[in-house]
């Protein structure tokens, strides 16, 4: 016998193979149901139960009094989920955004005054020279960078852009700013040869717990400009993606339909 099983605690033991057997049956149990699938004694069975519905783990049907997963499991695989690496949740969703759009795919966060690319697939089709993971570009060079520090309260803003011009000669920070603020009410940002000619792209917030802006997701389409039917569908593509992620790391979507 392993040395740590004498610290196991009983009840706890009950309670989490109770959970395991809801969640492995995909369907509410009655009580003598759970009695016939577990190998414990029905007075414990029935106090496990009990404990787990008063949490919240479990809830009991009013009219057949069955039993079935309750809110707080959910608000656990939420958190388990959140605690992996964006990275990792990110990349097949991008994969399946490339898919269906035929447009290279990135995924994106800020450092600062910075941009890093932390997941990007290209299109089959693809000519466009193309980033690589761990590529660094100036936050307010992009319309990446826009989306992201719309994420930021005016103080917060200030701080990281402290002076009236924006670094390297790039314009007004107050201009800059308003730019922002229309991103952010817009909830999203097409972007037509903003960064190079010839290029447009679409860009969508992913968002985290606290409605902050966690990450964006964006496609780079081969266009100076983009056809406003073509427009449609791509955005629609990109707007499913990055609510899928925001779900995926417990966020709450503000992105707007389109």
């Amino acid at each position: 016998m392993n040395s740590t099983c004498k610290y196991l605690v009983p009840g706890l033991e009950k309670g989490l193979q109770l959970l395991l057997l809801l969640a492995q049956q995909h369907r509410e149990l009655t009580f003598a149901e759970i009695l016939r699938l577990v190998d414990m004694p029905k007075a414990t069975a029935y106090r496990a139960i009990q404990t787990l519905v008063h949490l919240d783990f479990l809830v009991q049907h009013p009219r057949t009094g069955a039993f079935s997963l309750g809110r707080k499991v959910l608000s656990l695989g939420l958190g388990y989920i959140a605690s992996l690496d964006l990275t990792q949740l990110g990349q097949p969703i991008i994969e399946q955004l490339r898919d269906r759009s035929q447009c290279n795919s990135h995924l994106v966060i800020r450092d600062g005054r910075d941009i890093i690319y932390i997941a990007r697939v290209s299109g089959a089709e693809s000519k466009i020279n193309h980033v690589s993971v761990g590529t660094r570009l100036s936050a307010h060079r992009t319309s990446l960078g826009r989306m992201l520090l719309s994420g930021l309260t005016r103080a917060e803003f200030d701080a990281l852009y402290p002076d009236d011009e924006l670094p390297d000669n790039a314009g007004c920070k107050q201009e800059f700013w308003q730019m922002i603020q229309a991103d952010k009410l817009r909830g999203y940002v097409i972007s037509e040869s903003f960064y190079r000619r010839g290029i447009s792209s679409i860009v969508y917030p992913v968002y985290n717990q606290t409605n902050g802006v966690e990450a964006v997701i964006s496609i780079m389409v081969p266009m100076s400009s983009i056809p406003a039917q073509e427009c449609r569908r791509l955005q629609n593509e990109v707007s499913y993606a990055a609510q899928k992620l925001t779900e995926f790391i417990g966020g709450m979507s503000q992105a707007k339909a389109v």
